[in-house]
C-alpha cells in the first residue's frame, strides 16, 4: 500500500492543485460551476484533474523534454488568457473564444499526438474552418439573443462537438493499426532470429567432412559440394520466404540426411517415407530441428543399431510430421531441449491455434509427432 502511495502521490499533488485553481477561479468570477449538472461536473473535473496530475507524475520525463514542457506552458497561458477574456467580454458564446479554444485543443492535441495531427491537418482544419463559419454566421447573424438559444445554439455547437469523437475514434483506429503493425514488426523479427539459429554447426561439421574427402581424393567431394550448396542456397534465399512448396523442403531433408550418410562410418537404419501434394506448402525450415536432434542426439550417442524413422504426408486436413529415433540414455544433455523450444516458438508465431505437437519418450525411444491444419 505504502508502494503505491509513494509511485502515485502526483495525483494527490494535482487534486489539491485543481482544487484550489477552481476556487479562486469561482471567487473572481471567472467560471460558474453547473452544480444542477453532476455528470458534467464529473467529467470535466476528471480530465482536468489527469490534466494537472500527470506533468507532475512524468516530472523526470518532462525535465528531459524542455520543448514539450515549454507547448505546455504556452497552452496553459492561452488557456487562461481566453478563459480571462471570455469573463470581461459581455457577449455569450462569443466566436473569438470558441476559435481559441479549439487552438487550445489542437494544440493539446498535437503534443499528445503529433504524427496524427500532421497526417490528418487538412481535414481537421478543413472540417472545424468549415464549422467555425457556420458558427460564427448563427451566433452573430440569426437575430437577436433568445431567438439564438431556442433555435439555433443546438445545431451550431452540433457542428463543432461532433467531429470530435470522430476524430477521436480515428486516432484510436490509427493507434490499434500502429500497435498491430508493431506486433507483425517482432513476430517477423523473431521469426527471423529463430531461423538464424538452426544448425550453423551443421555447416562446419560437413565443411570438416568435406576438407578430409577432398585430401583424400575421394570421388564424393564433388557430391557433397554439390548437396551442400544446394542446402546453403534453400537456407539462405528460400528460407527468408514466408511459405515454400512442401516437396522442396523435402529435398532439403533429403540432402541433410545423405550428407550424414557420407559422415558414418557405422551403420545407421534412416528412413524417411513421404507422400507430398503438389500444391502443399510449409514455413521453411520447420522439420530440420527435429531431425537434426534426432541426429545429434540419437544416432551420434549410439555405437551401434541407431535408426531415424520418419514420415511425412499432406493430406486435405492438413500436413502430418512424425520422427522417432533410439538414444543412449546416459548422452542426454541439456542442449536437447533449445531446438525443441526454437520450433515451439516458430510453431506458435506461424500457426497459432492450427498445429499439435505431441512428444512421447519410453526408455530409450523418442517420438515427435506434428499436425498442421489446412487453414
Amino acid at each position: 500500500m505504502i508502494h503505491y502511495v509513494k509511485k502515485y502521490y502526483s495525483f494527490g499533488i494535482g487534486f489539491v492543485i485543481l482544487l484550489i485553481i477552481l476556487l479562486l477561479l469561482q471567487l473572481n468570477d471567472i467560471i460558474k460551476i453547473p452544480y444542477d449538472s453532476p455528470l458534467e461536473i464529473t467529467l470535466v473535473f476528471t480530465f482536468w484533474w489527469l490534466a494537472i496530475s500527470l506533468p507532475i507524475y512524468k516530472f523526470s520525463y518532462l525535465k528531459q523534454n524542455r520543448k514539450k514542457v515549454y507547448q505546455l506552458l504556452a497552452l496553459a497561458a492561452l488557456f487562461i488568457c481566453t478563459l480571462v477574456m471570455d469573463s470581461n467580454w459581455s457577449m455569450p458564446d462569443n466566436p473569438l473564444t470558441i476559435l481559441l479554444l479549439f487552438f487550445f485543443w489542437l494544440g493539446l492535441f498535437y503534443i499528445i499526438s503529433p504524427s496524427f495531427v500532421k497526417k490528418y491537418k487538412h481535414p481537421i482544419l478543413l472540417v472545424y474552418g468549415f464549422s467555425m463559419l457556420y458558427f460564427t454566421y448563427v451566433r452573430l447573424f440569426s437575430g437577436d439573443l433568445d431567438f439564438y438559444y431556442e433555435n439555433e445554439k443546438r445545431m451550431a455547437m452540433s457542428f463543432l462537438v461532433l467531429p470530435v469523437p470522430i476524430f477521436i475514434l480515428l486516432w484510436i483506429y490509427e493507434q490499434w493499426k500502429w500497435l498491430k503493425t508493431l506486433k507483425t514488426d517482432k513476430a517477423n523479427a523473431e521469426l527471423a532470429l529463430l531461423k538464424t539459429q538452426i544448425n550453423p554447426h551443421f555447416f562446419f561439421n560437413t565443411l570438416n567432412n568435406l576438407y578430409s574427402l577432398t585430401v583424400k581424393q575421394s570421388e564424393k567431394a564433388p557430391e557433397v559440394i554439390l548437396k551442400l550448396s544446394e542446402m546453403m542456397r534453400y537456407t539462405i534465399y528460400e528460407g527468408q520466404k514466408e511459405f515454400v512448396p512442401l516437396k522442396e523442403e523435402v529435398a532439403y531433408l533429403n540432402n541433410y540426411i545423405e550428407l550424414h550418410k557420407i559422415r558414418y562410418h557405422k551403420s545407421v537404419d534412416i528412413r524417411f517415407e513421404h507422400e507430398i501434394a503438389n500444391d502443399a506448402s510449409v514455413t521453411p525450415l520447420l522439420f530440420i530441428i527435429l531431425l537434426e536432434n534426432a541426429f545429434k542426439h540419437g544416432v551420434e550417442s549410439l555405437s551401434d543399431n541407431a535408426y531415424i524413422h520418419m514420415q511425412l504426408s499432406s493430406l486435405e486436413d492438413g500436413i502430418y510430421f512424425s520422427i522417432e529415433n533410439n538414444f543412449d540414455e546416459k548422452e542426454v544433455g541439456e542442449e536437447a531441449g533449445i531446438g525443441l523450444e526454437n520450433l515451439k516458438k516458430r510453431l506458435k508465431l506461424v500457426y497459432p491455434k492450427t498445429h499439435t505437437l505431441s512428444i512421447s519418450q519410453s526408455d530409450n525411444r523418442y517420438k515427435v509427432a506434428l499436425k498442421i491444419d489446412t487453414i
